[in-house]
């Protein structure tokens, strides 16, 4: 499946304006429910319900899951910052714990 059909199946973000990722109390990163960022806000959001944090197991779903933007990442570093996020982590990396912000 493409992530467009992904992205179909995942819960409504209608009720965030953002998604926090922070590593203990540091904000690390803050994507926006806006055009361009919200299918990552969705898809985190979609793997914060389902793991309870971005762990390495959610990160190598969100991986599968961003279907082919994954390899245009790999391929092409810094251009997807929101899935090159998930590379290390996938790995055993430092897990990510996530704040939702109401819209």
């Amino acid at each position: 499946m493409t992530f467009a059909e992904q992205l179909a199946l995942m819960p409504s973000i209608d009720h965030l304006s953002a998604i926090e990722l922070l590593d203990g109390e540091t904000v690390i990163a803050r994507i926006e429910n806006r055009p361009g960022q919200a299918g990552s806000v969705r898809l985190y959001h979609a793997l914060y319900q389902e793991f309870g944090a971005i762990s390495d197991i959610a990160a190598q779903k969100g991986l599968r899951l961003y279907a082919e933007h994954t390899a245009d990442a790999q391929a092409f570093p810094g251009k997807h910052p929101n899935i090159d996020r998930l590379f290390p982590i996938a790995e055993g990396g430092q897990p990510l714990a996530v704040r939702l912000i109401a819209a």
